[in-house]
């Protein structure tokens, strides 16, 4: 496993990973990891929009919808030119959820030095995300492990609206990099040990044929 992680290392440089799949597929929680595995800086489009909103005193997300482009655009992009984050390898939680928006990030991403190299998308089917969320509704916690006070993510309706968003707006994204040979699925309904472990015998892989 170590020769694997110093390959994709290698390969990577500063590059991005881009890591998609249904809400509580464990985007999150295998991008973290894998950021360690990496030495590389974790960023989650998420995370980025909820501080935002919190600081803007917005509302966006609040019905489980995606966030309008152009603010996307203004919250998200500017990360990829950051100094901090310059000299860094990043691993991306779903940034460019919409159709059209992957354009904008993979040129944001190539001008800030960090190229987009693979597309991950951990595919789960909905009935086990279902099951997974009402797992973490009733423990209280998010997929991460934090515990949760946004009350939205308690709502079976918000929660099925954000499925029904990825369905329509995040699957013509993932096509699109499937046809530039960035796309990389990888089975997710396992252990979250086996899920990382796959992702690198699946990175690994793919660095040698690109």
């Amino acid at each position: 496993m170590e020769e694997k992680i110093e390959a994709i290392k290698k390969w990577l440089g500063t590059g991005s990973i881009n890591i998609f799949g249904l809400p509580m597929s464990g985007k999150d929680t295998v991008g973290i990891k894998l950021a360690e595995l990496l030495g590389a800086r974790f960023l989650s489009s998420g995370i980025i929009i909820r501080a935002m909103e919190q600081e803007e005193n917005k509302h966006y997300t609040d019905s489980g919808q995606l966030i309008p482009n152009d603010v996307f655009y203004k919250w998200v992009l500017p990360y990829f030119s950051r100094a901090d984050l310059s000299n860094s390898a990043l691993v991306l939680s779903s940034v460019g959820r919409w159709d059209g928006e992957e354009n904008f990030v993979m040129n944001a991403a190539e001008d800030g030095g960090h190229p987009i190299k693979a597309v991950i998308l951990l595919n789960v089917s909905e009935a086990d995300v279902a099951l997974r969320w009402e797992a973490v509704r009733e423990a209280g916690v998010r997929e991460s492990g934090e515990i949760t006070k946004r009350e939205d993510d308690k709502k079976r309706e918000v929660f099925d609206t954000r499925i029904a968003e990825f369905n329509e707006k995040t699957i013509p994204v993932l096509k699109h990099y499937q046809q530039l040979g960035l796309l990389v699925p990888v089975q997710a309904d396992m252990t979250r040990e086996e899920v990382l472990n796959l992702v690198i015998d699946k990175l690994y892989d793919f660095s040698l044929k690109n």
